[in-house]
């Protein structure tokens, strides 16, 4: 078994797609449009595999997003070494993101930064 996608609602659709494709290699389809319910929805693929469907709808509920909160925490994404998460964690920093944590090695050993990126949501750099 594999999860086969992660979904994401989020308000700003085509800057969430951007974010993916521009920082982190995601390669977008057309998108999809309901007409009937102005739901609109971007596939975004990653070299490995992995899939992440970002997703809007009008009337979304957009509440507060406390870092220290049940549900999911963040998405993590693998690039391959240190000197990678430390040119994407300062560029993102460079481009406004802000920068929760690290880069760093973590207790349990990962070498990570995490960004707060799509909405209040977090997005995890790791080696």
């Amino acid at each position: 078994m594999r999860i086969e996608h992660v979904a994401l609602y989020v308000n700003d659709l085509e800057s969430a797609k951007d974010f993916f494709v521009n920082y982190l290699g995601g390669r977008s389809n057309d998108g999809y449009h309901n007409k009937t319910t102005d739901f609109k929805s971007f596939f975004i693929s990653f070299e490995d595999g992995a899939r992440l469907e970002l997703m809007t709808k009008p009337e979304l509920i957009d509440t507060e997003k406390a870092l220290n909160r049940t549900g999911y925490a963040h998405i993590a994404f693998s690039l391959g070494s240190k000197e990678k998460v430390d040119e994407l964690t300062e560029r993102l920093r460079a481009a406004g993101y802000e920068v929760v944590s690290g880069p760093r090695t973590t207790g349990d050993g990962y070498y990570e930064s995490c960004i707060v990126a799509i909405e209040g949501n977090q997005i995890e750099i790791t080696k």
